[in-house]
């Protein structure tokens, strides 16, 4: 069975993508500061009949992620996907022209350098056994610049950067990278139903015909 760790794993996409993958055969590892939130997950996902661990860990805290995913891979093995999708709600977003280095630097550190932590930890194994595949979901902002996510775009755009550059990289290498551009709110029963969203994922990973693809598809906030 493979394995794939969701880092940032919360009640919304973070379930659905555990849920879709775990469907396929998955087993999952579920990476999250919060402890309740990861128990209500690890249950619906066992009632469901998928192997699955959590591990608690502000991703923040670079020691204590590295040591969720070296826990992670004890218990379940190596990790063949990476899913990084962390999300720390509007409140952390600031517009462009209230921007500040200490909200810049606030959203490097919640997503820039936990995500090349995670790259770091299953890079290796992925790159020896000649498979795996990497998997960035980010917001709209990524893609098109939005001065009302003026943090969010500096942070967000610098990891699609980061994304490109790995699947240059690793393409030729059997290792795929995809990145996930959402520009939509997560909300079931909508359009941006998460299940819908992780249908989309499973579908780019599997397929890998791209390396990037907006979600909904075609999206360009500048002619909404």
């Amino acid at each position: 069975m493979k394995t794939i760790a969701i880092i940032g794993a919360g009640l919304g996409l973070g379930l659905s993508i555990a849920k879709k993958f775990g469907a396929q055969g998955f087993k999952v590892a579920l990476v999250s500061r919060n402890p309740e939130k990861l128990e209500i997950i690890t249950n619906e996902l066992k009632s469901l009949n998928i192997v699955a661990r959590s591990y608690v860990a502000d991703i923040t805290d670079l020691n204590a992620l590295k040591q969720a995913l070296l826990a992670a891979k004890k218990d379940l093995g190596s990790i063949d996907v990476l899913e990084f999708s962390p999300y720390a709600g509007w409140s952390n977003f600031t517009d462009i022209l209230e921007t500040t280095p200490a909200s810049v630097l606030e959203q490097v550190n919640s997503i820039v350098l936990p995500a090349v932590l995670s790259v770091n930890e299953v890079l290796p194994d992925m790159i020896s056994n000649g498979s795996g595949a990497i998997l960035f979901t980010t917001g709209i902002s990524a893609m098109f610049p939005l001065p009302s996510l003026g943090n969010g775009g500096i942070v967000m755009s610098g990891l699609r950067n980061y994304a490109t550059n790995l699947h240059n990289e690793l393409k030729e290498k059997g290792v795929f990278v995809g990145h996930l551009s959402i520009g939509t709110f997560i909300q079931a029963g909508t359009a941006g139903d998460p299940d819908i969203i992780a249908e989309a994922w499973y579908n780019l990973y599997e397929k890998k015909h791209s390396f990037e693809e907006t979600f909904p598809k075609g999206i360009d906030p500048t002619k909404l």
